[in-house]
């Protein structure tokens, strides 16, 4: 079955995740599951040295978090049919492996046998100390009726409701539609081939998807034209966007809300000004975060000529640089990842934006906000006396590998309210 799961398109093309998997079974099966822990597995599994500090690096939390959510796409799509079900409970990281479907055993049925009627005995009236120990009895029972009730009722109340989550219910309101708004590819393949930004005005006329725009300047064969004009008009999206939309379609269910996914490609300007919005991917995949941008002190931007795509800090603070850049031949691999909670257009509703500078950026900025291990700890600190979440805009910074994003860490952040 691991292997079925490990082959199949949800856990495909993501290397880091199988690792995972396979290392949790593996130890399990081998009966060392003594062994799994935080520090350990990022060893074994991530590379961490030996005594890195597992407080600091949270790379095992957040694939874990991923690796169960992965789990459980697969049961609910190709896994259906699936005999066992295999689990990773939050707080741990040994998997279980339980029947999809059990039906209870039925209840042994005692042999009835005949009982012989015994002649009653004609005995004398017992004494009063004769009945004492019987009245304690009494009472003791009457004790432990009373005792078991009040643990029954205890059992079967209603639990209290959990406290809202601080983010996401102000993000999915009950019986509203909350817009989510996933990157277009298909423009970052227009950007990569005319090296140039393309602005929202141009990306709403479509001009772009078939202009010959600096040909002189940057001339394409006759076949890499055609693939660009091919590739342009395609509705991609990425796998980062598409993970977050089945995740955040979860969270809406369960505050009892609804996730309507619209292409970027279809929006117009009024969709941001009712309701609430979450826009993923950076300007060159989704460009209306330009329109929210504009009061943002993080913003990105890319220098085509330089290949250097740069995060700029419109009011640095006292030993904040003025920009922070990633660039295409760093050692370190460099990305960085946008996180902006804000009003939307009109006022009237919220906003949430998660981009980045590349796709691991972008995917470093969903895992943060969609791992409460790292997200409630920030907003417990940025928190109102009144309990309130204010808006907020913070930056992120982690490692492209194989364009996926490991453990990120917090470089600056905003209130803006």
């Amino acid at each position: 079955m691991i292997r079925r799961i490990l082959a199949s398109p949800t856990f495909a093309r993501s290397e880091r995740l199988c690792s995972l998997l396979t290392y949790v079974c593996d130890v399990t099966f081998q009966g060392r599951e003594a062994e799994l822990n935080e520090q350990k597995i990022g060893q074994a599994v991530f590379g961490r040295s030996p005594d890195y500090d597992s407080s600091v690096d949270g790379i095992v939390r957040t694939q874990a978090s991923r690796l169960r959510q992965r789990l459980e796409m697969y049961f609910e799509q190709e896994g259906a049919e699936e005999v066992l079900r295999v689990i990773i409970p939050k707080g741990s990281y040994i998997p279980v492996f339980t029947p999809r479907h059990t039906a209870e055993p039925a209840a042994p049925v005692s042999p009835v046998r005949d009982i012989p009627v015994l002649a009653a005995e004609v005995a004398s009236p017992p004494s009063r100390r004769a009945l004492v120990p019987w009245l304690l009895c009494a009472v003791l029972a009457v004790a432990l009726a009373a005792v078991l009730i009040r643990n029954h009722v205890a059992a079967t109340a209603a639990p209290s409701a959990p406290p809202p989550h601080p983010l996401w219910s102000q993000i999915f309101l009950p019986q509203q539609s909350t817009l989510e708004v996933p990157g277009d590819s298909g423009l970052v393949l227009s950007h990569t081939f005319d090296q140039r930004n393309i602005s929202l005005n141009e990306y709403l006329l479509g001009d772009y998807r078939t202009s010959t725009f600096n040909a002189a300047t940057n001339p394409l064969p006759s076949d890499m034209r055609s693939l660009r004009v091919e590739m342009a008009n395609r509705r991609y999206t990425s796998i980062v966007d598409l993970d977050a939309a089945v995740r955040l379609a979860q969270i809406a269910q369960s505050l009892h809300s609804n996730l309507q996914v619209r292409y970027s490609r279809d929006l117009r300007p009024n969709d941001l000004k009712t309701g609430n919005v979450i826009l993923v991917g950076a300007f060159e995949a989704n460009p209306w975060v330009e329109l929210l941008e504009r009061n943002m002190n993080f913003l990105l931007q890319n220098n085509y000529k330089a290949k250097v795509f740069s995060v700029i800090n419109k009011t640095p603070r006292e030993g904040e640089p003025a920009h922070w850049d990633s660039r295409l031949d760093d050692p370190q691999r460099r990305v960085y990842g946008v996180v902006a909670f804000a009003p939307n257009l009109s006022g009237n509703g919220n906003a949430l934006l998660i981009e980045g500078t590349s796709m691991a950026g972008t995917e470093s900025a969903w895992d943060f906000v969609s791992d409460d291990s790292e997200l409630l700890p920030f907003l417990k600190r940025i928190q109102r006396p009144d309990g309130r979440i204010p808006y907020f805009e913070l930056l992120l910074e982690t490692q492209n590998m194989s364009s996926s994003a490991v453990h990120s860490n917090i470089l600056a952040w905003r209130v803006t309210n």
